[in-house]
């Protein structure tokens, strides 16, 4: 079992949530709770800089857990319909 973050997992994470948090500012936000999405994706790119602040201060365990929290905002987000995403490999929707 590993027990450390690497390098490549923690660029992969980064890759991975900025493609989400780029295609959640695109999306079609549901008409309703616009206020609310802007909430989740302002909560979202507040963790991915966190995040970025972090891995430049070495600090790759806080970077990882900051990336995990910007998108599980996004995730859901996604999930209650606040974004209109239908990429499963990003978010957990059908």
């Amino acid at each position: 079992m590993k027990k450390e973050i690497t390098e490549e997992k923690l660029q992969k994470y980064f890759s991975i949530t900025k493609e989400a948090l780029e295609k959640a500012e695109k999306a079609e936000k549901r008409f309703d709770m616009k206020a609310e999405a802007e909430d989740f994706l302002d909560m979202a790119s507040r963790y991915y800089s966190d995040a970025e602040h972090f891995k430049t201060k070495g600090d790759y365990v806080l970077a990882y857990g900051a990336l995990n929290y910007a998108h599980g905002w996004l995730d859901a987000g996604a999930r209650i319909g606040l974004f209109k995403v239908t990429d499963n490999r990003l978010f957990t929707v059908d």
